[in-house]
């Protein structure tokens, strides 16, 4: 049985496509959709600090909720971060550079392996985020929000996006390294 949290966490999950089918629709003419994809967006965002809020608060953190929660968040920043490079009816100097969603797409990609590796050679995975982990996501979703309201400086937040997404990317391969050389360590007679 899934408990509230995970069906929040479900619920992001569910609400990735609408949010995409909203902007692949938006033109400049139809505000309506793109003020849609804001909600749907917050929306999601507020289901991300609900779900974990409420798993800490209950104690009712679980092995899926580890997988879903952090599946949830990569599904609905990567779609709006590719959507809003590709999609190229935002106004010029607000669109989002391509650049930006294969410096997001690359870490998380590295992450993925990295931890597929550690599993394969420790037979274990403990999924936890680092503080510096939550302030990219923290960047990576208002950077979204910025885009969508159209906020003439959105280039400000994604570069910040960007530099925690590579501090983000380089933590964590530092700490794999660490994992990954006390597992070899162990093997040795």
């Amino acid at each position: 049985m899934m408990n509230l949290a995970n069906r929040l966490s479900v619920f992001r999950i569910l609400l990735v496509p609408v949010f995409i089918v909203l902007l692949v629709y938006y033109n400049p003419g139809q505000d309506a959709l793109r003020f849609l994809a804001l909600a749907v967006f917050s929306l999601a965002v507020l289901t991300d600090a609900a779900d974990g809020y409420i798993a800490r608060i209950k104690n009712i953190k679980t092995t899926l909720g580890t997988f879903l929660d952090p599946i949830a968040d990569k599904l609905l920043l990567v779609s709006a971060f590719i959507c809003l490079a590709v999609i190229h009816n935002m106004p010029k100097g607000i669109s989002l550079p391509v650049w930006v969603p294969i410096v997001v797409i690359s870490r998380d990609i590295i992450i993925l392996f990295g931890s597929l590796l550690i599993y394969i050679i420790t037979g274990s995975l403990d999924v936890r985020p680092s503080w510096l982990g939550k302030v990219t996501t923290f960047f990576q979703m208002f950077t979204i929000i910025s885009i969508l309201l159209q906020f003439k400086f959105s280039f400000i937040l994604w570069n910040s996006a960007v530099i925690f997404t590579v501090l983000s990317g380089m933590g964590y391969i530092l700490k794999g390294s660490k994992l990954l050389n006390g597992a070899q360590n162990a093997y040795q007679p």
